[in-house]
């Protein structure tokens, strides 16, 4: 067995599951789920019909790299959505469709990092675990860096040793981040890039988030936007993840792309000819008509707005709790361990959250995630209330 795996912790909600194996919640009340990032609004219906349109493309093996018009579709919104100038993404070799992006970003490693005792994978802390298993499983070390309310959940790239950053082969960041659903700023981005041009490491920008954001003036900023601005126009070792299942509701569909750098992606092309993850005809199909349509989109931003209105009014009185820029996510401190927090809530209130401890590591002696919760608010309107409702009810008891 690959002695890498040994390295790899369970998953959070595997954790989750054995934490609450002895408990048994009031069953008096309904459950309410906010511990997993599963978008429950509906699916465009156009989307299903063109899929259920092109089942006839089940008969023929996909291409890895594709359908012409899915990656014309994808350049396209990549231009209009980050303001690029026209043709900046060349459809043919800067765009790639994956299956779902927590596959692209576990691969991705594989295909990039050349493994050693020395080669480092950075990511923020807390972080999706996917960074972490991808690192370990590259052969490499992730060298963690930790966002908390210090540093306003921001990496602070400048805190990282010049030493390190000789290491460093590949940085995951996330922008809107999860959880905590903070943006990186142009000037934050710049810094990066600066970094990545003199230590010369590829920058992974998962932005599955970034088409759910509260302030409809105020889309998150991307790193090809941001290394256009920079004047890296050829977005050398930028590369960015993107997906339908948050942006259109769409999480088993299975469809995303990667895109940027050019080089990179030719390596990351070869590397999915074996790896075997190309998207069934119908996929594709479906996915055209949803990367080209924004009216659901506006629609879908809209739901997690009322939610987090509503939400944020019951419990601001009674949590540490901030409305995030981007992500369907909270990140409110406990107030208590979480892990202890997580249980009596699920027990007295039949509610499931994240401790944030799950989806974090103890770095220099701080674990920026203990103390801390996880809470999705993808349930619908009224069962978002009403876990608002328990949720406060259940501070206040302890209070």
């Amino acid at each position: 067995m690959n002695k890498n795996l040994d390295r790899c912790k369970p998953y959070p909600f595997e954790r989750l599951v054995e934490l609450l194996a002895n408990s048994v919640p009031d069953s008096s009340k309904r459950a309410i789920r906010w511990s997993i990032g599963e978008p429950v609004h509906p699916a465009p219906e156009f989307v299903k019909t063109t899929l259920t349109e092109h089942l006839s493309g089940l008969s023929s093996y996909p291409l890895t790299v594709g359908s012409d018009a899915l990656r014309e579709a994808i350049a396209s919104w990549l231009t209009w959505r980050f303001k690029l100038p026209a043709r900046a993404v060349d459809p043919a070799t800067q765009v790639l469709p994956v299956s779902g992006t927590r596959e692209a970003l576990f691969s991705f490693a594989q295909a990039v990092v050349n493994g050693g005792g020395e080669s480092l994978v950075a990511m923020p802390n807390p972080f999706y675990q996917i960074y972490e298993g991808a690192a370990l499983l590259a052969g490499a070390a992730p060298f963690l860096i930790d966002l908390d309310s210090d540093n306003g959940f921001l990496p602070d790239f400048q805190s990282v040793g010049e030493e390190v950053w000789k290491r460093v082969q590949l940085i995951y960041v996330c922008s809107p981040s999860n959880p905590a659903g903070t943006c990186l700023s142009m000037e934050k981005w710049h810094e990066l890039l600066r970094l990545a041009d003199r230590f010369g490491f590829v920058i992974a920008s998962d932005e599955c988030y970034s088409e759910i954001y509260l302030d409809e003036e105020k889309a998150p900023i991307g790193l090809l936007e941001a290394a256009t601005e920079f004047g890296n126009v050829d977005f050398k070792n930028c590369v960015v993840f993107h997906s339908l299942s948050k942006r259109s509701n769409l999480p088993g569909l299975r469809s995303g792309f990667v895109a940027g750098c050019r080089d990179v992606l030719s390596k990351y092309r070869l590397y999915r000819t074996y790896h075997g993850c190309a998207l069934p005809p119908p996929t594709q199909a479906a996915s055209v008509v949803a990367w080209k349509d924004e009216d659901h989109v506006r629609d879908n931003r809209k739901l997690y707005r009322q939610k987090f209105d509503a939400v944020l009014n019951i419990l601001d009185p009674v949590m540490e709790v901030e409305c995030p820029q981007g992500s369907f996510y909270l990140w409110p401190a406990s107030g208590m361990d979480d892990t202890t927090f997580a249980k009596q809530l699920f027990e007295e209130e039949n509610l499931l959250v994240l401790p944030g401890s799950y989806i974090s590591r103890t770095n220099g002696g701080k674990d920026p995630g203990k103390g801390r919760l996880r809470m999705a608010l993808v349930a619908p309107y009224e069962e978002c209330v009403e876990g608002a409702q328990r949720l406060a009810s259940f501070v206040e008891r302890r209070k």
